[in-house]
């Protein structure tokens, strides 16, 4: 059966994207309020933007496209990566609540590239250093 033809619901790769998504909106609560425009709508947005971007690559019907999107889901998901960061060094983010959050971005990401290459073999990205984080 052709990936298209399934709902985005069954991909694994909008599954683990929409994990760290809801993990994210449910972290930021605890953030200071004034951050409500800044950082917690930054990374609101950013995190969202992974799923969204596959659901709408996989819903334009091309392996073309798809990858288009999922590239570009790449890139929010590495715009998480600084701003988690970022939240942790400010002091946002306890260790804990960072590792638990890092852990779901880099699964999103191992993810998203691990499809990237199974519909772009040759691709001039080389995932050889990605690995997936330890399961806790």
């Amino acid at each position: 059966m052709s990936i298209f033809l399934q709902a985005y619901h069954s991909l694994l790769v909008w599954q683990k994207a929409d994990d760290f998504v809801t993990e994210v909106y449910k972290t930021v609560l605890s953030f200071p309020k004034e951050e409500l425009f800044g950082v917690i709508s930054q990374l609101r947005r950013a995190a969202l933007s992974i799923a969204l971007n596959i659901v709408e690559g996989h819903a334009r019907g091309s392996q073309k496209e798809f990858v288009r999107f999922l590239i570009i889901a790449r890139a929010s998901n590495r715009e998480c990566a600084y701003i988690l960061e970022f939240c942790k060094k400010v002091g946002y983010l306890k260790n804990e609540q960072y590792e638990n959050l890092e852990n779901k971005r880099r699964l999103s990401e191992y993810f998203i590239q691990k499809t990237i290459d199974k519909f772009t073999p040759k691709t001039t990205i080389s995932t050889s250093n990605l690995k997936p984080p330890p399961t806790p």
